[in-house]
């Protein structure tokens, strides 16, 4: 089953190329093309790329008739996510999706032209994404995580599972402006709730949880844009004495 914010992607991909697709059908022109950037490898994004196209499948656009999809990896790597970014605009597709407030700033800092659908971003206002939700403009449309004003909301609900929650460790990379915004939210929310907020800082898009950093705590929270999903095992690492407790700013397999 393909998710509900796949499906938000692939409805909000068409109604930005609705004009250049309801011409190519019609009269036959040429075939527009969505350029995909993921920052992660071909085989971590493959389930996302194959729900984005079944998406568009649903809605009669199929691969190679009447939209074709030119997709680019950044294989973890903050270089090549900049790399492959730029080499989407001198492709010149016709609209560029992509995810993480790493990759929506590469394409951004490559073009003012092609449409931009974030497939995921955590704060499109505070990280200079858009104007504002109600009126983006520029070249930029598509999904707020909104993770900041959420950030207290899931510290909340581990102090429910865990009624006498008192230290959370966080998961975090200072390198990208969403998940700054995030932990300073996390960090205001974790004072009102007197709980103690270890972090634990994992820069670049491949850094994992440094082993000598596993000391005890009750809980983990990671920030909604990590750039490379952390596999939950990770974050219940940080947490050996109740490995059920934590929170994720996305779910992933």
């Amino acid at each position: 089953m393909i998710p509900a914010s796949i499906r938000l992607i692939a409805t909000l991909v068409l109604g930005t190329l609705a004009a250049p697709l309801e011409a190519g059908a019609q009269d036959g022109a040429r075939v527009p093309r969505i350029g995909i950037l993921q920052v992660t490898t071909p085989a971590t994004a493959v389930h996302l790329l194959e729900a984005f196209k079944e998406g568009m499948r649903e809605r009669g656009y199929v691969e190679g008739e009447r939209v074709v999809f030119v997709a680019r990896f950044g294989e973890g790597r903050s270089e090549r996510v900049r790399k492959v970014a730029a080499e989407l605009v001198r492709l010149k597709v016709d609209i560029i999706v992509t995810a993480t407030d790493q990759a929506i700033s590469a394409v951004k800092q490559q073009t003012r032209t092609i449409p931009i659908v974030m497939a995921n971003s955590t704060d499109p206002v505070g990280t200079g994404f858009v104007a504002s939700l109600a009126r983006p403009g520029g070249n930029i449309t598509g999904n707020s995580a909104m993770s900041p004003e959420l950030s207290g909301k899931r510290l909340e609900l581990l102090r429910e599972i865990v009624p006498r929650l008192s230290r959370v460790a966080i998961l975090w990379d200072p390198d990208i402006r969403g998940a700054v915004l995030d932990y300073r939210e996390t960090e205001g929310s974790a004072r009102s709730l007197r709980m103690q907020l270890p972090v634990h800082v994992a820069g670049g898009l491949t850094n994992r949880v440094d082993p000598t950093h596993r000391v005890r705590h009750e809980a983990a929270r990671i920030p909604v844009d990590d750039g490379e999903p952390v596999p939950l095992g990770e974050a219940r690492d940080l947490a050996p004495v109740r490995k059920d407790e934590g929170t994720h700013g996305r779910h992933e397999p």
